[in-house]
């Protein structure tokens, strides 16, 4: 009988190790998952912080790119302004170097004395062709509208109205001609607009 007590206690005590070995194994696996837990967490951790840091560099360079583009915008706005400015300031420089021919022409025609009307007018018409060439050359065009054309406010300037063969609202009268530079009205025809017939 002392031997089954034996073994009965043998028995016990094997499972109470046998439990405490359960239980240190379980508080194992419990500390191995809180452990395994916090490296996990401390992973996306870290890799938060690398993107963080990725993306502040990205800012980094986009605001310097960002900042050089302001810059070649702004120098060629400049550049452009100059351009701008350089044509405005010799756009007529051609035309008035080529007007000053036909000055020329004009002095040498009243510099010559005792000369012949006939002579005087074949002058004047070649200096006229001369200037016409000149305009021909900048795209100057006349605006030469005739009696009974339509009255146009884009390229006619009205002086008055009177009565007239011509239809309402058409021109009775050319006082002055008008000129275009490219499609621009440098100076529109002076005419009198038709009131129609006075009755």
């Amino acid at each position: 009988m002392t031997e089954d007590v034996k073994q009965q206690s043998t028995e016990q005590e094997v499972e109470t190790q046998q439990e405490v070995v359960e239980e240190v194994a379980a508080s194992i696996d419990d500390d191995i998952e809180i452990v395994e837990e916090t490296v996990v967490s401390l992973d996306p951790l870290e890799e938060a912080q690398a993107r963080i840091a990725e993306l502040e560099a990205t800012i980094v360079q986009q605001q310097e790119n960002i900042l050089r583009a302001k810059a070649d915008l702004e120098n060629l706005r400049r550049r452009s302004q100059e351009e701008v400015t350089k044509t405005h300031k010799y756009a007529s420089e051609s035309f008035a170097k080529e007007l000053l021919a036909v000055k020329d022409s004009l002095e040498a025609a009243l510099a010559q004395e005792d000369q012949a009307l006939e002579s005087l007018l074949e002058g004047v018409q070649t200096t006229l062709k001369q200037l016409n060439g000149v305009f021909e050359r900048h795209k100057v065009k006349e605006i030469a509208p005739v009696v009974g054309d339509a009255f146009d406010p884009n390229v006619h300037q009205a002086i008055s109205t009177i009565p007239s063969d011509a239809p309402a609202n058409h021109i009775a009268q050319v006082l002055q001609k008008g000129y275009l530079m490219s499609e621009r009205v440098l100076r529109p025809a002076l005419v009198m607009v038709s009131m129609g017939q006075s009755k």
